[in-house]
């Protein structure tokens, strides 16, 4: 039973830990003797919290007297190593906070332990969260599970790695260019980007204020769709009366579903195609209304990121490295070189962005009421190699950034995005798809993630996860 516990999804070790068929203590320490065996290949989690057992005989004893704290008692998680953890190293990937202990927890952090959570550990990233591969100079790169040759993705790479192996059941990530959906896709599991502002975002390195709090959210990841529910209601601070056992399903099987594989920026991969076709197959065998149709304005989105964001995200990233550039890593360095003599943008080309932006989301929303769901790529192809910064998608070279122009545009609109896993290469990479829905639909967007889920299996082991030994 022990070593079965850690390929249990986070729902099903909430029910058994409350139904008093298994401890905290036995869960923690099989996720622990998991990480001991299999991170030293992954590098996934980089930081473990040496209180955790002490806290999982606390939930233990708690729930001995009847006393369980909530819809999460006794469970372990894991958080992304940008989102800040009471008394636990937070570094952001980089030097200039290699030593940084918060001394509070982000709310959404705080909340999941006031639900009775136990955090097992931090997880990587991309240094400040910048980049779609996880791999920066305090703690290095981490591998993709189901094939240590490619990335995780990123900057959530670490944590979606960590569960996608079984290390973690569930945990928390950030998102404001696709960096929980990118990990999710590229590691077979589900995750949330939640609709911006409804999380509070918060202790998060780099910070999200001013512009890029339209765009960026804490949110969360699992390998089973209703964990990634269960999660969210925790830290949206839902009714956990609702978050257990709520097996309610809202009426989405009737509604429209548009779907695309082309936004008119980024071709995408035959596999990326091939995946699209079996979801939406899936959603017609259920009972949805499904038609091929682009939404209006999906094509602005990267231009729009880039205006919007990827400025205002570069003056907290020189903020953070004033005088201290030298401790920058080699991808930080290369943004903060590149943008030394680069003219700031004048006050109205900046208000016309926003501008344009309005105008679009208030569009697309309009149009959203006939058809309240898009099912579209995450991105153009599936996990690539480490290190690489181009490529070749139907005969043409795209740069990294191009290729996740589909999970951009999510943020600069500011709706909720799941990604679920629908199939898997001829190599077995995962391959993802999102669907998106209207603002705060975050949970009917997570029931048809679930429908999807159901028809074409979800998460699959990756064989990393089934060998015993993997010591480097």
């Amino acid at each position: 039973m022990k070593d079965e516990l850690t390929t249990r999804s986070l729902s099903e070790l909430a029910a058994l830990i409350r139904a008093r068929e298994v401890s905290p203590v036995e869960v923690v320490e099989a996720h622990l003797r998991r990480i001991e065996r299999l991170n030293p290949q992954l590098n996934a989690v980089v930081t473990l919290a040496p209180d955790a057992v002490e806290k999982a005989r606390e939930a233990e004893a708690l729930m001995m007297r009847g006393e369980a704290r909530g819809a999460l008692h006794g469970v372990p998680i894991t958080v992304k190593d940008t989102i800040e953890t009471r008394g636990l190293l937070t570094t952001g990937g980089s030097r200039v906070r290699a030593g940084y202990v918060p001394a509070r927890d982000a709310t959404a952090v705080a909340r999941v332990r006031a639900a009775g959570a136990i955090v097992l550990g931090k997880t990587n990233v991309a240094e400040m969260a910048a980049a779609y591969e996880t791999k920066n100079p305090v703690s290095g790169r981490t591998n993709n599970p189901y094939d240590v040759g490619r990335t995780p993705g990123g900057s959530s790479g670490g944590e979606a790695a960590a569960i996608a192996a079984c290390l973690s059941p569930g945990g928390l990530g950030s998102d404001l260019m696709g960096s929980i959906r990118v990990p999710a896709h590229f590691c077979g599991i589900a995750g949330l980007k939640p609709t911006s502002g409804s999380v509070p975002g918060d202790g998060h390195l780099p910070a999200s204020e001013g512009v890029t709090s339209l765009g960026a959210v804490i949110g969360p990841l699992a390998r089973k769709v209703e964990d990634v529910r269960l999660l969210f209601r925790v830290i949206a601070g839902m009714d956990e009366s609702r978050a257990v056992n709520d097996v309610r399903a809202l009426d989405v099987r009737a509604a429209r579903v548009a779907w695309y594989a082309f936004d008119g920026v980024t071709p995408v991969s035959a596999e990326t195609r091939g995946a699209v076709s079996a979801a939406v197959r899936a959603l017609e065998e259920a009972g949805m209304k499904v038609r091929e149709e682009r939404p209006p304005g999906v094509e602005r989105g990267q231009e729009l990121w880039s205006k919007l964001f990827a400025r205002a995200a570069l003056l907290e990233m020189k903020r953070e490295y004033a005088g201290a550039e030298a401790e920058a890593g080699e991808f930080v360095r290369y943004l903060l070189e590149s943008s030394k003599n680069a003219e700031p943008p004048a006050f109205d080309e900046f208000a016309r962005a926003w501008k344009e932006r309005d105008l679009l989301r208030a569009r697309l929303l309009e149009w959203m009421e006939e058809t309240p769901f898009i099912l579209a790529p995450v991105g153009a192809m599936p996990a690539f190699e480490h290190g690489a910064r181009k490529v070749s998608i139907e005969g043409e070279s795209l740069s990294i950034f191009r290729a996740f122009s589909y999970a951009q545009t999510f943020n600069v609109l500011g709706l909720p995005a799941a990604c679920v896993p629908v199939a898997r290469t001829p190599e077995g990479l995962p391959v993802g798809v999102q669907v998106i829905g209207r603002p705060f639909a975050d949970e009917a967007v997570l029931q048809v993630a679930a429908l999807l889920e159901e028809r074409l299996g979800g998460w699959q082991p990756p064989a990393l996860s089934n060998q015993t030994d993997l010591r480097l």
